[in-house]
């Protein structure tokens, strides 16, 4: 892997999210003879862009390691030499890019751009997990010398599925509710329309907000996913299958990601993930218990969906109704996760951690969840992690 990122010039978009984070500051420090990283951020100019990045990313405690391991002058010499904050914004064709030779020169892209709230806007979804997806493709077809095209969706695309679930694509068109037909053009032609009946209403943002997220499960429902995140995602996934033709693609489904477990310091984290959301409830006393099967697996990567479940039922609230239905409504969001009874077959991991240790690759790059404890894990740097970078 080293060897394959030196003099490469990589693109990532959701730049400043959790994951792009991590993935820089690894390319940084173990490979700083990568030629460039184009970094996709939205900004009003490239000034603001850099900002942004320098704030949301370099200033963040991820980094420190690599800044103690170089120095710190060092480190902003090869972040000035070697990173690039790109405006743009993935839901735009070319991202709004004007500059040309830039798709000369790109070599590896990566996007790990996303909405992942279940329960999101539906048009926001569409426009970010599918239109999306299919615009990075776009570009990628644009870039002369590209070598492969990463896409991070999510292993839920599976929706609620049991037993051994295969790692299959998705055909154009396909649902997990045999008896529908799923038309992507229809499903835009539906957020417009919904979009307009809600504007001859004069209803607040607030109340087009209810209404969209409402349409985007309805949907979902529909064609047998349980949300609007694994449905937009399979979505996504299906374009890029269609369209690519001839371009290297590789799609990568996690499952529930959380803190760092060794690299670049055990237990880096940023943000409430889904996991932590229960943690934080129940240290708070506001959660006593958590609806759910004891016998089912919950599957984590250790270090995407950047789910809030709650922080806490406000306690201004004295309408009790208002608790139950956010109850409810965390109940069925959540629902397919807490009961989830099928396996994951990661066959396809398996054999590039085998390529990897042939190669000795494996202590650079390893990512075999057997070798972890997850009791001391928990225990010992995740929620050490969590006090310390969330709450």
């Amino acid at each position: 892997m080293e060897p394959f990122l030196e003099g490469k010039t990589i693109f990532i978009t959701g730049a400043t999210g959790f994951l792009a984070k991590i993935l820089v500051e690894k390319i940084l420090r173990i490979q700083p003879n990568v030629r460039k990283l184009f970094l996709l951020v939205r900004a009003s100019d490239t000034k603001s862009a850099r900002k942004r990045f320098n704030d949301e990313v370099m200033q963040t405690e991820l980094f420190s390691v690599l800044r103690e391991k170089i120095g710190a002058y060092n480190l902003n010499s090869l972040i000035k030499e070697k990173v690039f904050p790109i405006v743009g914004d993935i839901s735009f064709e070319d991202f709004g890019i004007e500059n040309s030779e830039m798709f000369k020169e790109i070599d590896i892209i990566i996007n790990s751009a996303a909405t992942t709230r279940f329960d999101e806007r539906y048009d926001i979804a569409m426009n970010i997990n599918v239109l999306g997806a299919f615009n990075v493709l776009k570009f990628a077809k644009k870039c002369s010398n590209v070598k492969i095209l990463v896409h991070v969706s999510t292993a839920y695309v599976c929706g609620e599925g049991e037993g051994v679930i295969q790692e299959k694509s998705f055909v154009l068109g396909e649902t997990l509710n045999k008896n529908t037909k799923l038309e992507i053009d229809v499903e835009r032609k539906v957020i417009e329309e919904k979009l307009k009946e809600l504007e001859d209403q004069n209803l607040t943002t607030k109340e087009v907000t209810i209404a969209m997220r409402d349409l985007g499960i309805q949907r979902a429902n529909l064609h047998g996913w349980p949300n609007t995140y694994s449905f937009t995602k399979a979505m996504g996934e299906m374009i890029l299958g269609h369209y690519k033709e001839d371009l290297p693609l590789v799609i990568i489904r996690p499952t529930i990601i959380t803190s760092t477990y060794k690299e670049p310091f055990p237990g880096w984290i940023e943000g409430v993930k889904t996991v932590d959301s229960f943690i934080l409830g129940y240290g708070k006393g506001v959660v006593n218990f958590c609806f759910g099967d004891p016998n089912t697996i919950l599957d984590m990567i250790v270090e995407l969906a950047n789910v809030l479940l709650w922080h806490r039922f406000d306690k201004t609230y004295k309408d009790l109704k208002k608790k139950i239905a956010m109850a409810i409504r965390l109940s069925e969001l959540y629902k397919p996760y807490l009961l989830f009874h099928g396996s994951f077959d990661d066959a396809n991991t398996e054999k590039l951690r085998m390529a990897m240790k042939e190669h000795k690759m494996d202590d650079v790059l390893n990512f075999d969840p057997s070798c972890i404890n997850w009791e001391d894990y928990f225990m010992n740097t995740h929620l050490p992690g969590a006090v310390n970078h969330i709450f």
